[in-house]
């Protein structure tokens, strides 16, 4: 097991996704990366007569939001111990799931650990899921911490 990938987005479910992470590093002695992705879609104006236009400040907004994304993944590090570990930090921006399962591969990920919220079966159904969809096309083994795991 030599690298583990663990998408962060900041939540308490991410950090129990992380520490579990670290515990099969350690044992393993594997390498992880926290990866956390800035989702810069939805920063688009439509006109009226259906033409898509990008906000003067699209650059700008996009820049903040990866900016926004790594200071969390400096304060979500000091959070989880990873003494005795070798862990490196990644902010992309795009499509979260699709980022993921990118990165995953392009990188010869091992193992993805992530988490999930408690979100019920109707809400996922109309939200989407970030962990199903990399669940479905991960080029790797996915282990899902659940957010009410202990």
């Amino acid at each position: 097991m030599n690298k583990i990938l663990v998408p962060v987005d900041g939540s308490a479910a991410s950090e129990k996704a992380a520490i579990k992470a670290v515990q099969i590093a350690r044992k393993y002695g594997g390498d992880i990366v926290f990866l956390s992705v800035a989702d810069v879609r939805g920063k688009f104006a439509y006109m009226g007569d259906g033409v898509v236009t990008l906000p003067v400040n699209h650059a700008q907004i996009s820049a903040m939001l990866l900016e926004n994304q790594t200071k969390m993944l400096d304060v979500f590090e000091g959070i989880v111990n990873t003494e005795g570990v070798k862990v490196e930090k990644k902010v992309l921006a795009g499509v979260p799931y699709e980022e993921i399962i990118k990165y995953a591969d392009e990188n010869k990920t091992d193992l993805i650990i992530m988490s999930r919220r408690g979100y019920s079966k109707v809400r996922r159904f109309f939200v989407g899921s970030i962990t199903q969809r990399v669940i479905a096309d991960a080029p790797c083994p996915v282990l899902v911490i659940n957010e009410d795991d202990q």
